[in-house]
């Protein structure tokens, strides 16, 4: 700073450039929550728009590339939560935020945006229950992708241990609230189906905020949990809570909790089915075991032999009928074949031109060019001709002709 008596004087340029690096300095990462006013989408893909509230405005650019990661459609009068930097506009000598990532604020623009999500994946069939499987009876693992810390998974581990405690279980550790939730959550997803880790996978949280549940809803982590060859449970939050994951899962869990109960079987009772099957099977073969006994007890050794030989007679005559049968087509087949070739033959020698010759014919050719005479008057007197009968050749002199 110069004292007032200072007689300093700053350009236009100098000036402005104190101030973007104060600001830009003070301000490198800010949060700001405002209402979206005189938006102008570019045709290069930056936003430009106004984020204003009841008593101040300030201008706001969003990049192509920022803006690319944006799960809504921005428009004027939407409030909404951004984080950026204040950055100064030398050219113009006015301050802005340059926008990194931006987000509805308030309850209801969630409840919007996700009812938006909720339609558009509906539509691309990522709920439909044709794709839903039924889950393992008897999973050997199961996988929970949750925070490590939070009581959802103590609950998961503790419920597994009650009902089955020969089961294992993997947990995935994810980030389960905030920006990097989803990411987080997907990649834990990923890794488990890439190395086949379990038989069934428990994917979710405890209970929370709408804001705070948000993560769940996430369009890539819903797609996700719809592409997993692993059949999942979607357990997000408490009983009144919901989330799309929910609906793309095979199963939804109202709670962690009941997500635990409903994968793992308890022991005692699979014991018990094991058990009544068992017998149930030992009955059941002792009874047919019986039943035969009972149908093999009037069979003598003669009265079989008798019995067999009234089964295999008439496939014997069966046999012997249709082998008479090949043989005759065969025969005829082949009695057909020998008059073709016959009649081929005789064909063939009726074409054959040595076959002309001998009956007394003969073939005329020009002596120098070899072509066929076929009128007299193709030759003239003094001609040389050859003359080709059924054995030999003639050469010969035309006198004249007769045309």
């Amino acid at each position: 700073m110069t004292s007032s008596n200072d007689d300093s004087v700053f350009s236009v340029s100098q000036l402005t450039g104190l101030i973007k690096t104060m600001l830009e300095g003070t301000f490198p990462n800010v949060q700001l929550k405002g209402e979206i006013s005189n938006y102008r989408p570019n045709a290069s893909g930056h936003l430009y728009f106004v984020l204003k509230d009841s008593q101040s405005q300030i201008s706001a650019v969003m990049f192509r590339g920022r803006a690319a990661s944006l799960n809504f459609v921005p428009k004027d009068g939407t409030l909404v939560q951004v984080r950026g930097s204040v950055s100064v506009y030398a050219p113009r000598g006015n301050y802005q935020i340059i926008i990194s990532s931006m987000t509805k604020a308030g309850a209801g623009d969630i409840m919007e945006m996700i009812e938006e999500r909720k339609k558009k994946l509906a539509a691309e069939g990522l709920f439909d229950s044709a794709r839903k499987r039924k889950l393992p009876f008897f999973p050997k693992r199961i996988g929970i992708v949750t925070s490590p810390t939070g009581a959802a998974l103590r609950d998961i581990l503790q419920i597994t241990r009650r009902r089955n405690p020969k089961m294992s279980a993997t947990v995935f550790p994810a980030i389960v609230q905030g920006e990097d939730a989803a990411p987080s959550v997907i990649k834990m997803i990923e890794i488990a189906n890439a190395y086949s880790m379990c038989d069934v996978l428990i994917v979710g949280r405890g209970g929370g905020s709408l804001e705070d549940l948000l993560p769940f809803s996430d369009e890539d982590l819903v797609r996700a949990v719809a592409s997993s060859k692993i059949p999942v449970i979607s357990a997000v939050g408490h009983e009144i809570d919901w989330a799309l994951s929910d609906f793309a899962a095979d199963l939804r869990a109202p709670t962690p909790s009941a997500a635990a109960e409903i994968a793992v079987p308890l022991l005692s009772d699979i014991e018990q089915g094991i058990e009544v099957s068992r017998n149930e099977m030992y009955e059941s073969i002792q009874g047919k075991l019986e039943h035969l006994r009972l149908m093999l007890k009037p069979f003598t050794g003669e009265g079989m032999e008798l019995q067999f030989r009234h089964i295999e007679q008439p496939l014997s005559m069966r046999f012997d009928a249709a082998r008479e049968k090949l043989e005759q087509n065969i025969r005829e087949f082949l009695q057909d074949k020998r008059l073709f070739l016959e009649r081929c033959e005789q064909t063939l020698n009726n074409c054959n031109p040595q076959t002309i010759f001998d009956r007394g014919y003969s073939m005329v050719t020009d002596a120098a060019s070899g072509k066929v005479i076929r009128d007299a008057a193709e030759v003239s007197a003094g001609a040389k001709i050859m003359i080709r009968p059924a054995r030999g050749k003639i050469s010969a002199q035309v006198l004249g002709n007769d045309n």
